[in-house]
């Protein structure tokens, strides 16, 4: 089989796993693809995501590895056996790949954390309200790019609709809440649907006020995406120039740490909601 043109942030995520395992084994490239029966260059392009691999021969790998870990392996062997195409495939080629990875993250996560302390949560944009914050974008965007942009917006929240949707723990600062992106009504309808959501019973949204003054983490967004098991969760954080994904054991730990923190000065959700409320009314 042919490598991969594209690979996607959940494929390389696969084969850095598969790469981890080997080197703490200290097993060669050469000794991986004998126990698999392939060339040598077989082994690079797995642990690259350039190409697939079986449930069975991860189970392999694994076990040759002398990875006693089974919930991870199991974890690793259900990744392994994904073939179908998400519906966030459909924008390929139409938007950056890493807007299709955000997708992907999203759809595959336990729990999903965010923190964010100027743009609202895109899981809980409204359509007008994420037309008016991609209308912000340097360079500007043709039309049919904010059409894409927004289409796939509004696409990714089907996963809060899903057969198993991800816990879903919003903090929010008071900042976010008040950035008015399309004027006073497109920002009362936007709080009017965050307060619908927020009762559901897998979302939880928090509000940090301005008067809690300052905190860990307050020029910074962040999505913690809670894999199948610990070692596979996921941050992913924004920026001007896109998306960074970082799973690194230590990074994790302060990212879970930096959240703790935000949620420590956070509203109750009760008292949360008061507060968009509020806002609302004085629109």
């Amino acid at each position: 089989m042919p490598p991969r043109s594209t690979t996607t942030e959940r494929q390389r995520r696969l084969g850095a796993e598969l790469r981890k395992m080997r080197t703490a084994a200290g097993i060669t490239t050469e000794y991986a693809a004998g126990l698999l029966g392939v060339p040598r260059t077989n082994v690079p392009n797995m642990e690259s995501g350039r190409s697939g691999i079986s449930p069975e021969r991860v189970r392999t790998l694994a076990g040759n590895y002398g990875c006693a870990d089974q919930a991870l392996v199991d974890a690793l062997a259900e990744m392994a056996a994904e073939r179908g195409k998400g519906w966030w495939e459909k924008y390929r080629g139409q938007l950056p790949p890493a807007f299709l990875d955000i997708a992907e993250l999203e759809w595959h996560a336990r729990e999903l954390r965010i923190a964010l302390a100027v743009h609202l949560p895109g899981l809980l944009q409204t359509e007008e309200h994420a037309r008016a914050v991609f209308k912000h974008v340097i360079p500007a965007l043709p039309a049919a790019d904010v059409d894409a942009r927004v289409a796939h917006r509004m696409d990714r929240q089907q996963v809060l609709d899903s057969a198993e949707p991800p816990r879903l723990d919003l903090i929010i600062h008071e900042a976010a809440l008040r950035m008015e992106f399309g004027g006073p009504g497109v920002s009362r309808r936007q709080l009017k649907h965050i307060l619908d959501v927020s009762e559901r019973d897998e979302v939880t949204v928090r509000a940090i006020p301005f008067k809690a003054g300052g905190f860990p983490g307050a020029g910074q967004s962040v999505v913690y995406a809670k894999g199948a098991v610990p070692d596979l969760d996921t941050v992913e954080l924004d920026s001007t120039h896109g998306p960074e994904f970082i799973d690194s054991g230590m990074q994790l730990h302060k990212y879970r740490a930096q959240l703790d923190a935000m949620a420590a000065v956070a509203l109750t959700a009760a008292a949360s909601r008061d507060l968009i409320r509020a806002l609302a009314a004085d629109l």
